[in-house]
């Protein structure tokens, strides 16, 4: 059984609006030579974020579950599944955000839109994987699990 489940987001639009507005915002500036660098630099910073999360896909790669934000590939998480403990649907709240968060008592959270996640205890952390396919992917961990153990 293999899961693979690519999610878009939306905050990534709103990123490279206001990116576009620091620049428009940066062109009548231009003769101020700090503003002429540091404008250009804050939209490129904020086009950057805007790449880096505009999807989240959640992936089976054998004995890992590939966690991964795009299309540049640089935040990710592989989570073991013989360390897992348990999993469970879940909800987040907006103290956990969108993006990759860390809130203490919480745990982890890696999430693209909405607040339906499954929650992953690995140890004594918490992980959450924010999707809007959480029934499924739920599914998937639990037989996953279920495998595991019986090999053992």
């Amino acid at each position: 059984m293999d899961y693979t489940h690519t999610q878009t987001g939306y905050w990534h639009y709103l990123l490279f609006a206001v990116a576009a507005t620091v620049l428009a915002v940066a062109w009548p500036l231009r003769g101020d030579p700090v503003l002429q660098v540091a404008m250009p630099c804050a939209a490129g910073f904020l086009v950057l974020c805007g790449l880096l999360m505009s999807h989240l896909t959640v992936e089976d790669e054998g004995e890992y579950l590939a966690v991964r934000f795009g299309p540049l590939p640089l935040l990710r998480k592989r989570i073991a599944y013989d360390q897992i403990a348990q999993v469970q649907r879940g909800r987040s709240s907006w103290l956990d955000g969108w993006g990759v968060h860390y809130v203490p008592g919480r745990g982890t959270t890696y999430n693209i839109w909405g607040f339906d996640c499954v929650k992953i205890t690995v140890g004594h952390r918490t992980i959450r994987i924010g999707t809007d396919d959480a029934d499924n992917l739920l599914t998937f961990l639990q037989q996953k699990m279920r495998n595991i153990k019986a090999e053992d």
